[in-house]
């Protein structure tokens, strides 16, 4: 059976032959034994081209636009062309690559005996045209396709270098990628051409965006910019950058105000509204991810009505780009370039071009003519003849400037990175020489493979790629400074290393120059930073990053600047006026010191010495009626016990301690016990002896001095029995109270068990009850000398006193509730001592003529 079979060229794409040779197997015979196709379209022309032994492509951007034409179905359509501006710095690379492959065709150790030869295309920074590109680095040149043995390789390429952006390198990568031919690209720094199932071919000396966006991150993040805004090409390069820029930016709690997005070829509305949202922005920094296309009409639309003052932070697709420096409101602009380099012999190079091999390249031709504004031709009428006076030397353009070779050097690496994987292939090593088969049949992807290992240095810089076809990220911190002539240069002021450990990565080692020429950080945040003594409380509806500032709560501080929360301080701190630090809280106590604690003391010494004098003047008079008349051994007991009662007060006064504690409490209550045992004593006494003035009655004989002693003792026993108990089972101790007031400490005596202090003041109650009564039965006896009423008084001062102790005990903070314990001590002694004793010191004192029997029997 015979079959036709009709193979169709699709625009310069040559079918493979293996269907027909499945055919053939098959037993299908065809037509003809040879197949000749005729191409569908022009093929494209390279910008430059060189034959060799090995082929490596080229792909730059050396024009700015594809040249529409709109067809009218009427003629054959044309062949797309480039258009729009001519890009030096794009030339200047392409230049690049051909001097590296000459410095490797001359080289005796690396590829020696091999001539490498190129094909270098232009993009015109287009995909359609990129697309076209792929396509015949990938099929060849020839317009014909021949099946045989002997089919011609010519034109073929093992590997190609480009493009310069990332949306064409995307195209030509998947599409050179399906047949293993890899791709190194000097300048497309899209983070998504790192994904090795999408892009299996493509590696790139520049870093990935996403080593850029941490390292823009952590720029911004560096100089305090929390409020930014963000501006980016619409392309895969902008986009896919900014969105790892915003990921990081996030992270480093950095806000963005606005992110607007555009492209060179929108309208100008469009470009215009970009440029309004800058000028009415809040945010003094703006972090601009665009193409060098894109920043230039950005620019220039800002320059038609400059914005306030801005802070400039750009990617490296334009921020190194010397074009731009023009743009004066721009000085200060800060960003990440790739690191200067030197490349021996370049310059000559560019600049060596004579005429001859100027007219034999339309590329060449069209950038003389441009540089000079001359024709080579005399076609055009309104250009004057080039006429060999046109000196290359004293041009300054973007192709001639070799100051910041920056994004050259990766060509450059690119270019030998392609070389070592070839020589690694077809070369071998042999008695200390290297010996390389020119004619060994070198596919694509054993240079693919060998691409993946390479690891050289070039003039001192190091080549490699990790898993992802990625190299180690390098970046310059680069600082757009204006001298004092008015020109702004560029000037390196740091680094950013990914390889450093976490935290080391950024280094600043220069002054930098900021907007406006200022030489302080400019401040782009949406709210101040909180100070500290304050936190944040975030906005309603805002981000982040705008926030009020609230003084910390009470007994909180916050010692750094922006705290989000407040903490408390430790329980025996208190933070200062200004919230920011915690100090030990103030420690109080009634001290000897105090003036109250003078008083409170004074009082005391005073009352035990009016008690001594007291027992002083009563034993001088011992043998006097008025003395003996009221049972002087009681008398002076009683004073003895006052004594003790004011002396007791001072315990009180003074820090807390374990004996102190335990002291005061006691010797108050056995003390108090004892002055009441006494006046109880002699109330009773009192009482009986009148009683005793009755017919018949004898109970005096059960109230004599024995029975007087036994009923003061076992009254104080049971007394030091509860008070004994108390310190035994829960003894008072002393302690810091932290809770009455907050800001200070109160040092004081805790009563260990409640029950134990109760019962010493309920037993001192006791008896001043019992004592309160029986003085009020005697109160009327037909005595010139009532003692009773004395006693009466005195027990209704003492229960007064100590009625309102208890209120005034409970309610009185710190140190007031020792005070007011004092006082009630005081009060009490001084009420006993001047009832019972004051009159009759008195009598004994001033009216000696009544300290007699007979005055004392006498009745009222």
């Amino acid at each position: 059976m015979t079959v036709v079979v009709l193979v169709v060229c699709l625009d310069g794409l040559k079918q493979r032959i293996e269907p027909l040779e499945a055919l053939t197997d098959a037993g299908v015979s065809t037509e003809a034994s040879s197949i000749k196709c005729t191409l569908q379209s022009t093929p494209r022309l390279p910008a430059f081209s060189m034959d060799g032994d090995f082929v490596i492509g080229g792909v730059f951007s050396i024009h700015y636009e594809l040249h529409i034409v709109i067809y009218n179905y009427t003629t054959k359509p044309e062949p797309s062309r480039c258009g729009g501006s001519f890009i030096g710095r794009e030339l200047r690379f392409s230049r690049a690559m051909i001097f590296a492959i000459e410095e490797i065709n001359n080289s005796t150790k690396l590829l020696p005996g091999i001539k490498l030869g190129y094909q270098i295309y232009d993009s015109c920074a287009s995909v359609p045209v990129a697309v076209h590109v792929a396509f015949q680095l990938t099929n060849g040149q020839e317009p014909v396709f021949y099946k045989g043995s002997n089919c011609s390789q010519s034109g073929v390429v093992l590997a190609a270098v480009g493009d310069s952006a990332s949306t064409p390198s995307i195209s030509i990568s998947r599409i050179i990628g399906s047949f293993d031919i890899p791709l190194v690209s000097y300048f497309a720094t899209c983070a998504c051409l790192s994904d090795k199932q999408q892009h299996p071919t493509f590696f790139r000396t520049i870093p990935s965006d996403q080593f850029q966006a941490d390292a823009l991150a952590k720029l911004v993040k560096h100089f305090g910019w929390t409020w930014i805004g963000a501006v980016r090409s619409d392309s895969d390069y902008g986009n896919y950058g900014m969105a790892s820029f915003l990921d990081a930016a996030q992270r480093e709690g950095i806000c963005v105000e606005y992110s607007e997005a555009f492209s060179w070829t929108d309208p100008h509305s469009k470009i215009q509204k970009v440029a309004d949202v800058i000028r009415r922005s809040t945010a003094m920094a703006v972090v601009v991810f665009t193409a060098s296309a894109e920043m230039r009409v950005l620019l220039e639309e800002l320059t038609r009505e400059p914005s306030p003052p801005r802070q400039w932070i750009g990617s490296e697709a334009w921020i190194t780009d010397p074009h731009f420096l023009r743009f004066s409101f721009c000085a200060g602009a800060i960003g990440v370039g790739i690191q200067q380099s030197v490349i021996p012999g370049l310059r000559d190079f560019l600049l060596d071009l004579s005429p001859t091999e100027v007219a034999a390249s339309s590329v060449l031709t069209e950038f003389w003519e441009d540089a000079f504004n001359c024709t080579l031709k005399r076609a055009d009428p309104d250009k004057r003849l080039c006429d060999g006076t046109e000196d290359i030397k004293s041009l300054k353009n973007p192709y001639t400037d070799t100051s910041q070779l920056r994004n050259t050097n990766m060509v450059y690496k690119a270019v030998y990175a392609i070389a070592h994987a070839i020589h690694n292939t077809v070369c071998h090593e042999t008695n200390l020489t290297t010996r390389c088969d020119k004619h060994f049949r070198l596919e694509s992807n054993q240079v693919l493979s060998e691409l993946k290992m390479v690891n050289f240095s070039q003039n001192g810089y190091p080549v490699s790629f990790d898993s992802n076809g990625d190299p180690v990220a390098f970046y310059e911190l680069v600082n757009w400074q204006k001298r004092e002539s008015g020109v702004i240069e560029l000037v390196t002021v740091g680094y950013y290393d990914a390889s450093l450990p976490k935290g080391q990565e950024f280094h600043i080692n220069r002054n930098i120059t900021w907007v406006e020429g200022r030489t302080q950080v400019p401040v782009s945040v949406c709210s101040e930073s909180c100070p500290p003594g304050t936190r944040k409380v975030l906005q309603k509806g805002k981000p982040i990053c705008c926030y009020d500032c609230i003084p910390c709560p009470e007994g909180e501080i916050s010692n750094t600047t922006g705290s989000l929360e407040c903490f408390s301080c430790h329980s025996e701190f208190w933070p200062n006026a200004e919230r920011d630090a915690c100090f030990p809280k103030p420690v109080e106590f009634l001290s000897f010191h105090e003036v109250l604690a003078i008083i409170l003391a004074a009082f005391s010494v005073i009352g035990a010495c009016l008690a001594i004098i007291t027992a002083v003047i009563f034993f001088h008079h011992r043998t006097t009626p008025i003395v003996r008349a009221n049972n002087s051994e009681l008398s002076f007991l009683l004073l003895f016990s006052l004594t003790l009662c004011f002396l007791c007060s001072l315990t009180f006064i003074g820090a807390p301690s374990e004996w102190s504690c335990m002291l005061r409490h006691t010797a108050f209550g056995i003390t108090f016990v004892l002055c009441i045992s006494c006046v109880l004593g002699r109330t009773v006494v009192v009482l009986m002896a009148f009683k005793a003035t009755l017919p018949g009655s004898n109970v005096m004989k059960w109230f004599g001095p024995p029975q007087q002693r036994i009923t003061v003792v076992f009254l104080m026993f049971i007394q030091v029995l509860i008070c004994t108990i108390w310190l035994v089972l829960s003894p008072p101790f002393p302690m810091k109270n932290l809770t009455t007031y907050k800001e200070k400490i109160i040092l004081e005596c805790a009563l260990g068990s409640a029950v134990g202090f109760w019962a010493v003041l309920g037993y001192i109650g006791l008896l001043a009850v019992f004592c309160f009564v029986l003085a009020i039965l005697a109160r009327k006896l037909p005595d010139n000398f009532n003692e009773a009423k004395m006693i009466t008084f005195s027990m209704l001062i003492f229960c007064a006193v100590w009625l309102t102790f208890i209120p005034a005990y409970v309610s009185s903070p710190g140190k007031f509730t020792v005070a007011v314990e004092i006082f009630a001590i005081l009060a009490s002694s001084f009420g006993l001592i001047l009832c019972i004793f004051a009159p009759k010191c008195f009598i004994i004192l001033f009216q000696p003529e009544k300290n007699s029997k007979k005055c004392l029997m006498n009745k009222k």
